[in-house]
């Protein structure tokens, strides 16, 4: 890992399927570590000093003529500003066009009795209770190390990861940036390998 850990400001490991939240101060860099491979890192932005700015998937893929996140790739906001840039990536790719898993689209996805499974959902909702922000408040994410690909007919699909264990996603704030994850807890799909694991979450000074 190639950052200055003298210049290192916070290191956490999260849990397997918890929520995490932080502000990546501009000119801070935030790298989220996959520990054990596989595991989909659930994640919102917001301008940590206006919430109602927050990221946008439809303007950063049509900024980035991609619909898939990996480096070089400027995270832009509901206002057009760029938030955050992904400065180095060992997976290749990120998906920010799938969603969250929640009671809804598990019922949906797999069957009723997976209505009340634990879910990316849940744990957004008791973060921004922790942050004193409204449900109103989510909005689109990006799926870290979780592969997504399109089939021919358009359809997006879930299906194995492609993230080793060890691998990781540094992004530089170009703004103050809140930051709110959920480790996804997700069992009925292989965004995880069926088996979520924990990450490990560092964020340094340039």
């Amino acid at each position: 890992m190639s950052q200055n850990i003298e210049n290192e400001i916070y290191n956490e490991k999260i849990a397997a399927g918890v929520p995490w939240s932080y502000v990546v101060k501009k000119g801070q860099t935030l790298r989220i570590v996959d520990l054990e491979g596989c595991q989909a890192v659930d994640t919102l932005f917001y301008n940590a000093n206006d919430h109602e700015e927050r990221y946008s998937a439809n303007d950063t893929v049509r900024e980035q003529g991609s619909i898939f996140v990996s480096t070089g790739t400027k995270l832009i906001s509901t206002d057009d500003n760029v938030m955050m840039e992904v400065v180095a990536d060992t997976c290749g790719n990120h998906d920010t066009l799938g969603g969250h898993c929640s009671a809804e689209s598990n019922t949906v996805r797999y069957a009723l009795d997976r209505k009340y499974m634990h879910s990316c959902r849940d744990n957004y909702l008791y973060e921004i209770g922790e942050l004193e922000m409204d449900p109103r408040d989510l909005t689109n994410n990006i799926n870290f190390f979780m592969n997504v690909p399109v089939e021919e007919d358009g359809h997006l699909i879930i299906v194995d990861g492609i993230s080793k264990p060890g691998a990781y996603v540094d992004m530089k704030a170009e703004m103050d940036t809140l930051v709110l994850v959920s480790n996804c807890p997700q069992l009925n799909n292989p965004c995880n390998a069926f088996n979520p694991t924990p990450v490990q979450m560092i964020i340094w000074e340039d």
